[in-house]
């Protein structure tokens, strides 16, 4: 053998040696990447059960907002309705009413007034 023979056998040697260091952190590598994949696997089993419920909360949620909206619906028509029942209440009733008592105000008035007078002495100068 002749010194370029062993100075390959020793690069050789050398070059397996470092293979085998190398080696050693892709199989690490290679055990984190499974681990990575059955962890999600593990959050992809638990979140399918989580996004039916939360399409049914959603659903639920909907149907209840109908029926809110039917609700507003009526009180808004129904507000309308009483609206419009204090205003022909107060064109028909309202104004006689008003008349009526100012009218019997100043009779009362004017009745005071007259008691007033009488009940006093009038003063001549």
């Amino acid at each position: 053998m002749s010194g370029g023979d062993i100075a390959g056998l020793i690069a050789a040697g050398v070059f397996a040696v470092l293979v085998a260091i190398l080696a050693v952190p892709v199989l690490k590598l290679g055990n984190v990447f499974d681990e990575m994949r059955s962890t999600i696997k593990q959050l992809s089993d638990g979140t399918t059960p989580l996004i039916d419920e939360v399409t049914a909360t959603v659903s639920t949620t909907n149907a209840q907002l109908k029926k809110v909206d039917g609700m507003t619906t009526n009180v808004s028509d129904a507000t309308a309705n009483i609206s419009a029942l204090s205003s022909l209440f107060a064109a028909t009733l309202g104004q006689p009413l008003i008349k009526v008592a100012a009218f019997s105000y100043g009779v009362r008035s004017a009745l005071a007034g007259r008691r007033s007078t009488r009940s006093r002495p009038s003063r001549s100068r």
